[in-house]
């Protein structure tokens, strides 16, 4: 029962990174059918990330009363719909009405399911939950590539909502699997709430690194497929199918993560990751008009990012206490959709006017805004728990 709980946790996780790759490789087609500009998409995913912020702050008083495995199960079924709901709009505000149950899906599961595998799972468990999320967001972009060749975008949202409905029904039919070992998992504790873990010493850092980390990992996943299309002149059906690389990197990435993370740690794992997504950007400023070297580059970037946000996430029980956890990665959850609802939005619009060129230089401000913040909180937390060691 142990094994399949863990393997329906991940069946959980594609079905959140399913719905997150289609915006950004579908979008390039979106726009133009939609009669709006490109920039448009910073909207509808700024309130898909209000709808997550939401729901990622109310997280752990939803966990408590009504259990991770109904959250879980609600929060797919809410993303069905909203998949449904963008395969059938023609127009541009039936993709913000639908973006709402979708940004209020995605950020109960995010929350519940991180923090109940931070408690409960070591590390390699949290990169390996995350590398099924990649699993989730590469099946997308191929999925889209292929609607936009053989007929349109709204097929590609249709399809990947039925992949969605299925994961949905699976999980309602194993249920009881959830029931049974809930008794060894589930521990009573008094929540600190949102305020009480703020003012808990490290987390204020956490939080700007978290959002710095997303705001890159978002901007990079959003715009991939613009960047080929508008810089590298590429066709949107190739630049759908391009952008999916990003998740490949990220994918294979958190698969080799969890072979080591156990042994390196959280911390050693954050500053590799910063350096190697630190390469890739880079590697976007050569100045040279081979395509190949950004299709490689976006690779590299995705394996960068695979080991920051479970590392990160996994970290909480340990820096703040797992009596703090919920309220924290709840937290947490809210200032990563502040970082994926402002920052990719507002590339949009700095690269309608200078050019999208820039996306190299824009993700490096926020890779060393994340690097700076974590170290700081992992200083300050290591400090507090040696203190508290001599005390004893």
């Amino acid at each position: 029962m142990y094994t399949l709980l863990l393997a329906l946790i991940y069946i959980a996780f594609i079905s959140l990174g399913l719905p997150d790759s289609l915006l950004g490789s579908g979008w390039p087609a979106m726009h133009e059918e939609l009669n709006v500009s490109v920039s448009y998409m910073g909207i509808v995913s700024m309130v898909i990330s209000g709808g997550t912020i939401v729901s990622s702050l109310l997280s752990d008083k939803l966990t408590r009363k009504l259990g991770t495995r109904v959250v879980t199960v609600v929060s797919v079924f809410l993303t069905a719909i909203a998949l449904f709901g963008f395969s059938f709009s023609d127009r541009f505000w039936m993709l913000i009405v639908f973006s709402v149950p979708y940004g209020l899906g995605a950020g109960a599961i995010d929350a519940a399911l991180n923090n109940y595998v931070a408690l409960h799972y070591k590390a390699k468990h949290m990169s390996w939950l995350h590398c099924f999320w990649g699993v989730g967001t590469i099946v997308s972009p191929f999925v889209m590539g292929y609607a936009l060749t053989c007929s349109s975008w709204n097929d590609g949202y249709r399809i990947v909502g039925f992949i969605q409905l299925a994961i949905a029904v699976l999980l309602v039919a194993t249920l009881p699997v959830w029931k049974v070992n809930k008794p060894l998992v589930v521990q009573e504790r008094k929540s600190v709430g949102i305020i009480g873990a703020l003012k808990i010493k490290g987390v204020p850092f956490l939080l700007i690194g978290f959002f710095a980390y997303c705001a890159a990992e978002a901007t990079a996943m959003g715009w991939a497929s613009t960047y080929f299309a508008e810089v590298k002149g590429m066709s949107a059906e190739k630049a759908a199918t391009f952008a999916s690389l990003f998740y490949i990197g990220i994918t294979v990435g958190r698969f080799i993560s969890g072979f080591i993370t156990d042994k390196l740690g959280d911390r050693k794992m954050i500053l590799i990751g910063a350096c190697i997504l630190t390469c890739g950007t880079v590697a976007l400023l050569i100045p040279v008009n081979y395509p190949i070297i950004s299709i490689i580059a976006f690779v590299v970037i995705g394996l960068g990012c695979a080991p920051i946000y479970p590392c990160i996430i996994h970290s909480a029980p340990d820096n703040f206490g797992a009596e703090n956890s919920g309220a924290v990665i709840g937290i947490q959850m809210a200032s990563a959709y502040l970082g994926t609802t402002f920052v990719p939005p507002l590339f949009g619009l700095i690269g309608k006017f200078t050019g999208f060129k820039i996306l190299p230089v824009y993700l490096l401000v926020f890779i060393v805004l994340m690097t700076v913040m974590t170290e700081l909180t992992f200083n300050i937390t290591g400090k507090k728990r040696a203190t508290e060691e001599r005390k004893e």
